[in-house]
């Protein structure tokens, strides 16, 4: 089964940075445990970027699933989580994940959940290193919540990829990282597009005629950012996933949704309060 026409092909066809490798530009978690059948639909769909985070059973029956063939075809994102009070192993990580997917190799390895320049310490750098020339791996990416400190590291070429918080609400990385990832190709991953809801929830600070941002609308900003190679999506159901996909083939979003989106996104900003 292949995936429907999109109204705008190249839109949604991307490349994640110097990796080269081919993605889908809407790529999928499994946080909210959609279903099997979800996550086969994505594939399906053509959607080819999947980030499995190690605990999302349904997406790891999937994935363990896929024929050879089938895997070529895939891009899987993964990793070990920075555990402040535990001193990671990204080489047994690595093959603790290996294991769980019954793959041969993954795509992108990401140390996850890096808050501090400190957290990235000599000892993680260098198994990151180890990691990029490892065959098993392709690439290797950390999230970080830091947006000046990936911004200076996307500067040095230090990663291939990163992985970051970008949406309406926030959008700091349009000056701290974005202007820094052609000078080394990395690639970027952003996640978060709806801000866990509150761009797609009505606040009481907007005014009751105005309509507010649709889950569509917020995925189609992110991905309008030419600089974001993959979006992350976690539907909780088949439907959910099937109307984020019809929102982005429409293509990037106009300017006047463009700014309403900002109008909206500076609002949520302001007075959401939570985990700003």
């Amino acid at each position: 089964m292949t995936g429907a026409a999109t109204v705008d092909d190249g839109f949604l066809q991307g490349t994640l940075g110097r990796t080269g490798l081919a993605v889908h530009r809407l790529g999928l978690a499994a946080s909210y445990r959609p279903g099997e059948r979800t996550v086969e639909r994505a594939l399906d769909e053509g959607m080819n970027y999947l980030f499995c985070f190690g605990l999302d059973g349904q997406m790891i029956r999937v994935l363990r699933r896929l024929p050879p063939s089938r895997r070529e075809q895939i891009v899987i994102g993964t990793g070990a989580y920075n555990y402040i009070w535990w001193r990671q192993d990204l080489v047994r990580t690595l093959e603790k994940r290996l294991r769980q997917l019954r793959t041969d190799y993954i795509d992108v390895f990401h140390f996850l959940g890096v808050m501090k320049p400190k957290e990235l310490t000599p000892r993680v750098r260098d198994q990151l290193e180890t990691l990029r020339r490892d065959p098993r791996v392709r690439a290797v990416s950390i999230s970080c919540h830091d947006r000046k400190f990936a911004g200076q590291l996307a500067a040095e070429g230090a990663l291939d990829c990163l992985m970051i918080r970008y949406n309406a609400a926030h959008r700091g990385a349009e000056t701290e990282i974005f202007p820094h990832l052609a000078a080394h190709d990395v690639g970027c991953v952003s996640y978060t597009a709806t801000r866990w809801r509150f761009l797609i929830r009505r606040t009481k600070h907007w005014p009751k005629q105005r309509p507010v941002p649709t889950a569509g609308q917020a995925y189609r900003f992110v991905l309008t950012n030419p600089h974001v190679d993959v979006c992350l999506t976690a539907p909780r159901s088949e439907q959910e996933l099937l109307e984020n996909l019809a929102a982005v083939r429409q293509g990037p979003l106009p300017n006047d949704e463009m700014a309403f989106m900002r109008a909206y996104g500076d609002v949520v900003h302001e007075h959401a309060g939570w985990f700003m």
